[in-house]
């Protein structure tokens, strides 16, 4: 079953003329190295594009991703299983596609780290659909794992990114992992950069397991925190040691409000 976008039109341009228009402005030329090894891990945000392009584009621009990708999202909906896995078809969006890698999404649903086929998580979120027309723009024949993540224990996100971390090792090809998280909403900017500095540092120093506590126990509204921490387990798993911040920036840069902001940030783990 091939899913159809639910917020083109809203969050990003339904014209694909338009829209490949913006993927340039914001990706511009892409600046990886190429003969460098492929980034293991990247974040990058999910608004409207009018917000979060920008950062999203030139995080996308700097990384080197595989031609496989996991791509890890939060659950804004409650609907579906607590690790929803899009397993079949496509991903359309206006002007192009991206074709679910079907065998690496079985052997995901297989591993017994709590992974199961749901569309109903999918079907009215945002977060991964708004960067799909970026990697498709970056490459056309990349292909998807969409994975909808909800669950909340640290040790059910450890297993389950160990589970990632070691499908990735088995494959003869190299696989990377594109998580879509927000930072901190609806507070003030210098409140969201105290706040999500600290949340930004255990990232970049790829401790998971403080990125959780420190999220949960300063009580910041990183959306992204669950399917982050699972990427960071399946990072750290496979020898990763530090991150980079490519950006960080909020919504008072399109809007003009900096009393009531949502905060972006993009990171690469090499």
């Amino acid at each position: 079953m091939n899913r159809q976008p639910v917020v083109a039109g809203r969050f990003y341009p339904d014209s694909p003329d338009q829209l490949r228009r913006e993927l340039e402005m914001y990706t511009g030329t892409p600046e990886a190295d190429k003969d460098r090894p492929v980034d293991r891990l990247v974040m990058v945000p999910h608004a409207g594009y009018v917000f979060s392009g920008e950062p999203c584009g030139k995080t996308l621009g700097q990384s080197k991703l595989a031609s496989t990708v996991f791509l890890l999202g939060p659950n804004h909906t409650g609907l579906g299983s607590p690790l929803s896995v899009w397993d079949t078809g496509s991903w359309e969006f206006p002007g192009g596609r991206l074709d679910v890698d079907e065998e690496l999404a079985a052997k995901l649903i297989e591993s017994g780290a709590g992974f199961s086929s749901n569309e109903k998580a999918h079907s009215r979120e945002h977060s991964l659909e708004v960067v799909v027309p970026f990697l498709h723009y970056l490459n056309p024949d990349t292909k998807i794992v969409p994975v909808c993540v909800s669950e909340a224990s640290p040790t059910n996100l450890r297993k389950a990114g160990e589970a990632i971390a070691k499908i990735m090792q088995d494959q003869p090809e190299p696989i990377s992992m594109v998580v879509s998280s927000d930072m901190s909403h609806f507070i003030s900017a210098d409140q969201a950069k105290k706040l999500d500095s600290m949340a930004l540092e255990a990232i970049i120093r790829m401790d998971p397991s403080d990125l959780y506590s420190i999220v949960s126990s300063n009580q910041i509204s990183m959306c992204g925190v669950l399917p982050m921490t699972m990427g960071m387990f399946a990072a750290k798993a496979l020898g990763a040691t530090s991150g980079r911040l490519v950006d960080y920036t909020n919504s008072g840069k399109a809007t003009g409000d900096y009393e009531r902001v949502v905060a972006y940030a993009g990171v690469i783990v090499s």
